[in-house]
């Protein structure tokens, strides 16, 4: 005991500033311990060396804790007292905390006598089950992200109508702003993307149709599956990109600042008044970015022909019109309004799940963005079937 005594009574000495504690003995074998300094988290590293323990006292007598000339005291020295103080009181020995501010001593009061500890993992169970309870899940949370996705759209619809029926109609104001953010400065990058998409497949097909003497037919390679396929299809993935997390960032800040609650207390239907704009603009700009996608990716096409194939612009779109129909052009332009709904829909689904933390923000943003992209090409997918079944 006396060399404990000295010990802390030389670490005052050293650094004056720093947490110390002095140990006196009482008449009828008691002790009281008194704490000195600042006991912050910076200054207890010294006194930490002991195991986490206050003093090494042992037996149970009567303990008086003097807190008078303690300066200051954040968590990590309450903590330390209050672990001395529910360890001898556990052992059978009397406590009793002296001095102190009111704020020290209500941090004492209030703290735990110990770390919770969290329960042990369930166990593991049978083999069957840990293989296909995630598919399981896999399913349900398709099964829930389709439901969510239909009552979007019927929220949005109805909503629609709701506000049609109270004689105010649809704002114009935030439809067009919902076009001009993705439609109208979402065309410089779609003009470039699809110019440099139209180049490099005339120059892949020229490259290779040259050792057959029929780089002519690069022309009938680049309209067809510019308008069938790969316009559409690349406008689409740019627009989920850009605009589906702009519409999943959009939703999910609104509902962590609990703004999607107060259009509920006012009456109106979030979905209807969020997302019904949302859709609209999708569908009208995705159809306009496809068709500013074909014209750019037909104009790069002709420029590498011409480059590389002394193709001519005349006999560039004379080829064109011969290689091309009506129902080549349609076939890519019907799938644009169902490609934006399907951007518009799940990055609303996406955006409504979102928690309230920033981290579930950004998970769900990128599920937005991943989801579209798959469900755009699954459909195109199912587009190009259906078209071959027809002999569309």
């Amino acid at each position: 005991m006396a060399q404990c005594v000295e010990v802390v009574r030389t670490l005052k000495s050293v650094h004056p500033e720093s947490a110390a504690i002095d140990i006196d003995e009482l008449p009828g074998e008691g002790h009281r311990i008194r704490l000195s300094g600042a006991w912050r988290n910076n200054s207890l590293g010294t006194l930490l060396q002991n195991n986490g323990r206050l003093v090494p006292l042992d037996g149970t007598g009567p303990v008086e804790i003097d807190l008078s000339a303690v300066s200051e005291m954040d968590m990590a020295g309450a903590w330390l007292v209050r672990r001395f103080v529910a360890a001898r009181e556990k052992a059978g020995g009397g406590v009793k905390v002296t001095g102190g501010t009111p704020a020290v001593r209500e941090l004492l009061r209030v703290l735990p006598e110990d770390v919770k500890h969290p329960p042990p993992p369930p166990p593991k169970g049978p083999l069957f089950q840990r293989i296909f309870a995630p598919v399981g899940k896999v399913i349900v949370n398709l099964w829930l992200d389709i439901v969510a996705m239909m009552f979007v759209l019927g929220s949005a619809v109805h909503g629609a109508q709701t506000k049609l029926g109270r004689g105010s109609g649809i704002s114009p104001a935030s439809v067009v702003t919902q076009m001009d953010h993705m439609g109208v400065r979402a065309v410089p990058i779609i003009m470039l993307m699809s110019f440099l998409i139209g180049a490099i497949i005339a120059q892949q097909g020229a490259f290779q149709l040259r050792y057959f003497g029929a780089e002519i037919f690069v022309v009938d390679l680049v309209g067809i599956l510019q308008l069938r396929e790969i316009g559409v299809l690349l406008t689409a993935i740019m627009i989920a990109g850009r605009s589906g997390s702009a519409i999943t960032a959009e939703i999910g800040s609104m509902k962590m600042r609990e703004e999607i609650d107060a259009l509920k207390v006012i009456g109106l239907n979030p979905i209807g008044v969020l997302v019904f704009p949302r859709l609209v603009a999708l569908t009208v700009v995705l159809p306009l970015l496809t068709i500013i996608a074909n014209f750019s990716a037909l104009y790069g096409a002709s420029v590498v022909a011409w480059t590389y194939s002394g193709i001519t612009f005349d006999v560039f779109t004379t080829r064109l019109h011969d290689a091309i129909d009506y129902s080549t052009v349609a076939s890519g332009m019907i799938k644009a309004p169902f490609m934006a709904l399907i951007i518009g829909i799940v990055s609303a689904v996406e955006g409504m799940k979102v928690g309230g933390s920033a981290e579930s923000l950004g998970r769900h943003v990128t599920a937005a963005v991943v989801k579209s992209i798959f469900v755009v090409i699954l459909v195109d997918a199912l587009f190009a079937i259906f078209y071959s079944a027809i002999d569309f």
